[in-house]
């Protein structure tokens, strides 16, 4: 039996039985045909069934399937490190490839700990983060999370004493780095788009500002873009209006097509583990770090987006959710949040959401909301009439509600 995510199997609903995807669309064994409005948790840019990604996969199913990068290597792996080298900003050159999204956080959380460990510096031990962030459900990702929905199990062990929470306001940020600066090792945020915390949206200029801070207090600040990567917030990268020390980038980076995800570190971090002591290596190594059919796919994938100028396409989505969505109320909702390829409604009670998948469901459209907030964000080949269906779902759910 299937344990299913984010669900008490005792109550939960029979599922929805997809039996092939093609474009935004699933297909459903009783005959729907649903548009995806959140793109299989947002990592699906080029929707279903996209014939170059299919094609890469298969030939190299026909090479061979998966090498470890234990004392080997291969094209694809070398090929993909490449390609990030030339398309990340700054000096974010050195790639360590891991499974997951939550596991590359794993990642970067460990780089930044050893990083001053290898440098003496014992006492940094704490990180800092963001309220209502979410950075994954591995247990140091949860730990340095403040999201009680999904991590409710750490209350097991009480609150941690080596992660301090900050708002996004800049008084706040200034008043944790005066106060605990000498032991932080690093600062990691969702940049501008906070996903699973609730679709929050906040301003560049508090990572300006962060960026400042972390500076003047050699603390290392890293990028969780995870969901926020390859386009989603607006920005190819929001690395590429304030660079970080470390990025971590996942979900889109195969097109959705295989889970993979990348920890990409400056020359700043890469020298502190780079020395003739053993000890200062970093001791971590998934076993499918780098795999080839991941590597192809991705390479693809990126070509895919800059050949195709997909920042376009994301701009046009935008446009279309802010001439449908912008300026619209309704006394059940607190808030509607646009950025990039990702709208969100928040409404005031969770209970007025109750029965919003089946309702959207009848009419074509496949959604997940969770907690206070409705949302999509779809992949980036959806045309406008299918995005409006998406739209017009939301709106017609609220005027069920007068």
């Amino acid at each position: 039996m299937i344990w299913y995510p984010y669900q008490q199997m005792k109550t939960m609903k029979e599922p929805y039985k997809i039996v092939d995807a093609e474009g935004v669309y699933l297909y459903t064994e009783d005959g729907h045909k649903l548009v995806d409005s959140i793109a299989s948790w947002w990592c699906m840019i080029h929707g279903y069934k996209f014939s170059c990604l299919n094609k890469v996969i298969k030939e190299q199913v026909d090479n061979f399937s998966h090498i470890m990068l234990g004392g080997l290597t291969h094209d694809p792996v070398q090929k993909l490190a490449e390609k990030l080298r030339q398309l990340l900003p700054g000096d974010l050159d050195y790639c360590f490839f891991s499974d997951s999204g939550s596991v590359a956080v794993e990642v970067s959380l460990k780089m930044a700990l050893q990083y001053y460990m290898n440098r003496g510096e014992t006492q940094r031990t704490m990180v800092m983060s963001l309220t209502h962030s979410y950075h994954g459900d591995t247990f140091k990702a949860m730990e340095v999370g403040d999201d009680e929905d999904y991590h409710f199990v750490l209350n097991a062990y009480g609150k941690s004493p080596n992660v301090v929470h900050v708002p996004t306001e800049i008084p706040a940020l200034e008043e944790a780095f005066e106060k605990y600066h000498d032991k932080l090792n690093c600062f990691i945020v969702e940049p501008l788009l906070q996903g699973a915390g609730g679709m929050r949206m906040y301003d560049i200029s508090f990572l300006k500002r962060a960026r400042e801070l972390c500076d003047k207090y050699d603390v290392l600040l890293i990028f969780d873009e995870v969901a926020t990567g390859f386009g989603r917030t607006g920005n190819r990268f929001v690395a590429d209006l304030v660079l970080p020390d470390i990025i971590v980038l996942g979900k889109a980076l195969t097109g959705g097509y295989i889970g993979h995800a990348v920890t990409v570190a400056n020359h700043k971090v890469y020298n502190g583990f780079y020395d003739d002591n053993p000890e200062h290596a970093l001791m971590h190594g998934p076993t499918f770090m780098g795999n080839p059919l991941a590597c192809r796919v991705a390479l693809k994938s990126i070509e895919v987006f800059e050949r195709e100028n997909y920042m376009a396409l994301v701009y046009n989505i935008e446009e279309t959710m802010r001439y449908a969505m912008e300026g619209y109320s309704h006394p059940l909702i607190k808030e509607v949040r646009i950025m990039g390829a990702c709208i969100c409604i928040e409404v005031y009670d969770p209970e007025v959401l109750n029965g919003y998948q089946e309702f959207a469901y009848e009419r074509g459209v496949f959604a997940r909301p969770f907690l206070n907030y409705l949302y999509a964000m779809v992949p980036y080949i959806i045309e406008e009439k299918e995005l409006m269906l998406i739209l017009d779902t939301m709106k017609a759910w609220f005027e069920t509600k007068v």
